[in-house]
């Protein structure tokens, strides 16, 4: 008969301890750095491949089924310069300027800041959502909206620093003049006059992109036009 040594159950708990210890580190790894494991379905993979050949790109879809998400993802990788093995769209090879926005600034703070953070009002969590968690070096907040944020500053891989700026429809297009930036991430569907202040910021540098994801709320609107003929981009 097999004689178990009298500290086993000394042992058999150690090895669960062990054992729970690696997989909380596991879960850590992952939720502090979720760019990395991202696993895109097949539609956001084509956008993220238009990327590659149009400097304006819509991916339009119903409500919850990945848009802001997936363009959280691509703001992440160009801003770090951590693309995935996988990734098939335009690659900047330096760090950028990005606005970022949504039609107003809690709209903004929800679903733009919280897909590329994480919960606004839970500091300790920022970097559980696209920016890895390592990739944060610091962030300005916006006055009069509680918990967002203005300006966030992200280590890229090269050892410089890329910016995201986050911004609001209701702000007025003066709001979205006057400075070059490298990408631009409209989250919801936006005036035209707004689109049209932001392809003009992006349009000043030579391989500057514009990208939306929305719902068309508002039925086939001058925006909505503007794609029509193309799957993804002009």
């Amino acid at each position: 008969m097999l004689q178990l040594p009298q500290n086993w159950q000394q042992w058999a708990t150690s090895d669960k301890a062990e054992l729970l210890a690696l997989l909380e580190a596991r879960e850590r790894a992952i939720a502090t750095n979720r760019l990395r494991h991202f696993a895109p379905y097949p539609k956001q993979v084509e956008f993220y491949a238009a990327g590659a050949v149009h400097r304006e790109r819509l991916l339009q879809a119903a409500n919850q089924v990945g848009k802001s998400y997936a363009g959280a993802m691509e703001v992440a990788a160009h801003a770090t310069g951590r693309y995935p093995d996988w990734w098939p769209g335009h690659r900047f090879n330096r760090p950028i300027n990005i606005w970022s926005g949504s039609d107003t600034g809690e709209t903004t703070r929800d679903t733009v800041q919280t897909n590329l953070l994480g919960p606004p009002s839970d500091r300790d969590a920022w970097g559980t959502a696209a920016i890895p968690a390592a990739a944060i070096i610091e962030s300005r907040m916006r006055q009069g909206v509680a918990d967002a944020v203005d300006t966030l500053v992200v280590r890229h891989v090269s050892g410089g620093k890329s910016t995201i700026g986050f911004k609001s429809y209701d702000q007025g297009r003066q709001k979205w003049q006057g400075a070059k930036r490298d990408l631009i991430w409209l989250d919801e569907e936006c005036p035209m006059d707004i689109y049209k202040e932001a392809l003009t910021r992006t349009n000043a540098v030579p391989d500057g992109r514009l990208m939306m994801t929305f719902t068309p709320l508002n039925g086939v609107s001058d925006v909505v036009l503007l794609f029509q003929d193309g799957d993804f981009g002009e």
